[in-house]
C-alpha cells in the first residue's frame, strides 16, 4: 500500500453525511410522512428490520401515520419499536393496524427535536473522525513499512484533515438548517 485511497475516504465521508440527511428526513415540522419512520427498526424474525418491510405505512390524513402490519405476531414488535425511537410518537394498536397520531409541536416538543437533531448530527461527526482515524492509522503503517516518506505523510494527513473539517462544516450547517425549520413556527 503505497497511497492512501483519498477518493474511499471521502466517500465514506460522504455516506456519513448521506445517513445524516436520511435521519433527518425523519424529523419533521408537525407533518406526518411516511418518511418519519425510516429510522425505525423493529427486531422481527431474530434480525432487525425497517418498518416498511413488516408492514404498509400511509398517511391517512395530516396529522396521523398509520402501518398495517401484515403478520399480527409482529404488532407488538412494531409498536415497542416506534415507541423506543425518540421520535416522540404514541402508537395505538387495533388489531393489525397501528395508529401513530403527530402531536402539535409545541415549544417542548421542538426542542425535544432539536435535541435529537443534535445526537443524529453528534453520530454523523463520529464517524467521520473514526474514517479519518482509519485514514491516519494506514497513513502511520504505509510511513513504518517504508512505502511513504516523511512529506508525503504530512501531505496526505493535511489532505485527510482537510475532508474531515469539509464533512464536520456541512454535517454544522446541515444541523443548524434542521434546527431552524424545527424551531419555525
Amino acid at each position: 500500500m503505497a497511497e492512501p485511497d483519498i477518493d474511499d475516504i471521502e466517500r465514506r465521508m460522504g455516506k456519513a453525511i448521506d445517513v445524516l440527511k436520511q435521519e433527518f428526513v425523519g424529523l419533521r415540522t408537525g407533518r406526518a410522512s411516511v418518511s418519519m419512520l425510516d429510522p425505525v427498526r423493529v427486531e422481527v424474525y431474530g434480525s432487525m428490520m425497517p418498518i416498511n418491510q413488516i408492514g404498509t405505512v400511509s398517511v391517512p390524513e395530516p396529522r396521523m401515520i398509520s402501518v398495517q402490519v401484515w403478520d399480527k405476531s409482529n404488532v407488538k414488535a412494531v409498536e415497542k419499536a416506534i415507541t423506543a425511537s425518540g421520535l416522540g410518537l404514541n402508537p395505538q394498536a387495533d388489531g393489525t393496524l397501528i395508529r401513530i397520531p403527530i402531536p402539535e409541536l409545541n415549544e417542548q416538543r421542538r426542542k425535544e427535536l432539536t435535541k435529537v437533531a443534535g445526537q443524529y448530527a453528534e453520530q454523523a461527526k463520529v464517524a467521520v473522525r473514526g474514517v479519518r482515524r482509519d485514514g491516519m492509522d494506514n497513513l502511520k503503517k504505509s510511513e513504518k513499512d517504508g512505502d511513504l516518506g516523511e512529506d508525503d505523510v504530512k501531505m496526505y494527513q493535511e489532505e485527510i484533515q482537510k475532508l474531515t473539517d469539509d464533512a464536520t462544516k456541512k454535517i454544522d450547517e446541515m444541523l443548524a438548517q434542521k434546527t431552524k425549520e424545527v424551531l419555525q413556527v
